[in-house]
């Protein structure tokens, strides 16, 4: 390892640009390789109407509605099924007892990194009753993440969130060995990897960051992310944990068909704000932070209140209704028919579906209009479905995500009663319900360890009794038992998997997957009145993501604001922010990869 390192830093022949390198709170644009946010949207002036259809109520089409209706807009939202998408919260039917609300169920666990910024802007611009706004009254931070592994004999450990205190700040300079230490300590919580192991995977992490615009797309993002850490010759452990179950706890994505682009990306962003050297990150700011949850139900929080502020500005949402396909007319649309057989008529129609309801509209006749369209149909999804498991005792675990590294099935969890600090016996359910485990399934294709069946196969009673079996061995293991199956008063899996007879899933979630970039779509496309929203739309953050889809709905206002030639502001757009010191490793390796050559730490 010592001769690692030293050979390290002979070899890096930047190092002394870079350890001169001050971080004066100016950080450094990373927005993406083919950097979305510069692509030009034609200003033609020759449209100038203001009637605005959004076909979608999830995150993306709230964004674009917000944006829109603040600069002047006409907006309509159709939504076929509920508002929110795949963020929102729900009510668990018939658990209301005694003047108590129902039982709070939801699709997945919020989970807010301290490299956000689309999300948290939004929330500070949703008003509440009483004073404040969303972010401010209920986006908390987390201090600690609970780390459990499904090995036997690792008790569950506890990490903490930010990696500020293993960064030298002396003289305000970081090097990129400090950084790489940093890395590195941040890291020692998982078991059973060599220490060279793991210098070596920090190092893959390095290269990423040291890496070109031109790499990073030419290169890495058609790498998947397994062969890029080359696990294959390592310790189980490396591969398993590292390589594999890290990548599935932080961002859902599958090690061996995601980019290493995205995934080392992603990677940087989350440890660069961990940090706290990025000023454009409020990390430790009051209601920033690395790791931060809501304080209450995602609807209750967040959802209502930005709904209901957006109907007092002025934009109309038409429920239980959704897109039948689109008209097209002189490579325009002329019109969008919904699914009840009613046209409705605007002047620029925004499609902000997940992907799985978007492809069905690719028509022959709207691909013709825009022949790029047809990249959407090569993209995959894939299941990623929260459960809930109420309890009759109230966890004495700190406010901390769980991330159950090594299960069969992904898990991550959150207990909810003390990060919400609400007594729920006196306010959800019929009193028996003290705590709610709430659990993200993010694997549906890997065996369980109870049936020896994938979740797609198991019935409604086994993905509960698996998933429960699964995080218990997890959290139980070292001798001290968290997790008791008499506590379980009762579950709810998210409705939206549903079998009738054979298993179905009305909200997957885009997965990344090398290469794939290319087939990712602007919010804008050659269709002059036809804009994009989606998780799946080609943003900064480049991940299926809120964050991701809340950009995307941004960028769909934007396009709109210069195809209408308005002279709003737009919406802002945040770019990825990377450390200055990374600067002049970049330049040196752009001269590399023009020349042909590896990057000068891939070895």
């Amino acid at each position: 390892m010592d001769d690692d390192q030293s050979n390290f830093s002979r070899r890096s022949v930047l190092k002394g640009a870079a350890a001169a390198a001050v971080l004066a709170g100016t950080a450094v644009a990373m927005p993406g390789v083919t950097a979305p946010s510069a692509q030009a949207v034609p200003r033609t002036g020759r449209a100038r109407g203001r009637e605005v259809a959004i076909f979608g109520g999830g995150m993306s089409g709230l964004s674009a509605a917000h944006e829109l209706i603040e600069r002047g807009f006409r907006v309509t939202v159709y939504e076929p099924a509920y508002l929110g998408g795949k963020a929102r919260s729900h009510d668990v039917p018939g658990t209301a007892r005694g003047g108590r609300m129902a039982l709070p169920g939801e699709h997945g666990f919020r989970f807010f990194p301290g490299c956000y910024q689309h999300v948290t802007e939004s929330m500070e611009r949703i008003p509440l009753r009483g004073g404040g706004n969303v972010k401010d009254r209920h986006l908390i931070n987390v201090e600690t993440a609970v780390i459990a592994f499904d090995e036997a004999g690792y008790a569950p450990t506890t990490a903490p969130a930010s990696i500020m205190g293993f960064v030298d700040h002396a003289a305000d300079i970081v090097e990129l060995d400090n950084l790489r230490n940093a890395l590195t300590t941040g890291l020692k919580f998982v078991v059973d990897i060599p220490p060279q192991e793991l210098a070596y995977f920090v190092t893959r992490e390095l290269i990423i960051a040291t890496s070109c615009q031109e790499r990073r797309l030419g290169q890495w993002e058609n790498t998947p992310w397994i062969q890029f850490v080359k696990a294959k010759g390592k310790s189980p452990a490396y591969e398993r944990y590292l390589a594999g179950a890290l990548t599935r706890a932080l961002v859902a994505a599958k090690s061996h068909t995601a980019s290493a682009r995205t995934i080392g990306q992603i990677g940087l962003a989350l440890a660069t704000s961990a940090t706290g050297l990025i000023g454009q990150y409020d990390a430790g700011l009051v209601n920033g932070g690395v790791d931060r949850i809501l304080n209450a139900p995602t609807n209750h929080a967040w959802i209502d209140p930005w709904v209901a502020h957006l109907r007092a500005r002025g934009v109309t949402f038409v429920m239980n209704e959704g897109v039948a396909d689109f008209s097209v007319s002189g490579g325009r649309i002329s019109s969008a028919r919904l699914q009840s057989g009613g046209t409705v008529d605007a002047d620029w129609y925004v499609a902000a579906m997940p992907l799985d309801r978007l492809k069905p509209l690719l028509t022959p006749g709207l691909v013709g209009a825009d022949p790029s369209l047809a990249g959407i149909r090569r993209l995959e999804d894939d299941w990623m479905v929260g459960i809930q498991y109420f309890l009759s005792r109230r966890s004495d675990i700190p406010p901390s995500h769980i991330a159950a590294l090594g299960t069969p099935w992904a898990l991550t969890g959150l207990f909810q009663a003390r990060p919400w600090n609400v007594d729920f016996a006196k306010t959800y359910g019929d009193g028996s319900v003290r705590d709610c485990l709430s659990i993200d399934i993010s694997d549906w294709e890997k065996p369980g360890i109870l049936y020896g069946k994938p979740a797609k196969q198991c019935t409604k009673k086994e993905i509960a009794r698996e998933v429960w079996a699964q995080m218990s061995r997890a959290m139980n293991s070292g001798g001290k038992k968290l997790l008791k199956s008499e506590e379980i008063v009762t579950w709810s899996l998210d409705p939206g998997v549903t079998w009738s007879p054979q298993i179905a899933n009305a909200t997957p979630l885009m997965v990344n997957t090398a290469g794939s970039y290319r087939n990712r779509p602007t919010a804008h496309t050659r269709i002059p009145n036809f804009f994009i929203g989606g998780d799946h739309v080609r943003t900064n953050i480049d991940l299926a993501t809120m964050e991701g889809a809340n950009e995307s709905g941004r960028r769909a206002a934007n396009a709109i604001l210069a195809a209408a030639d308005s002279a709003a502001r737009p919406a802002t757009v945040f770019p990825l922010w990377e450390l200055p010191m990374l600067e002049p490793f970049k330049a040196e390796d752009r001269k590399r990869y023009k020349a042909g050559l590896p990057h000068f730490l891939d070895f």
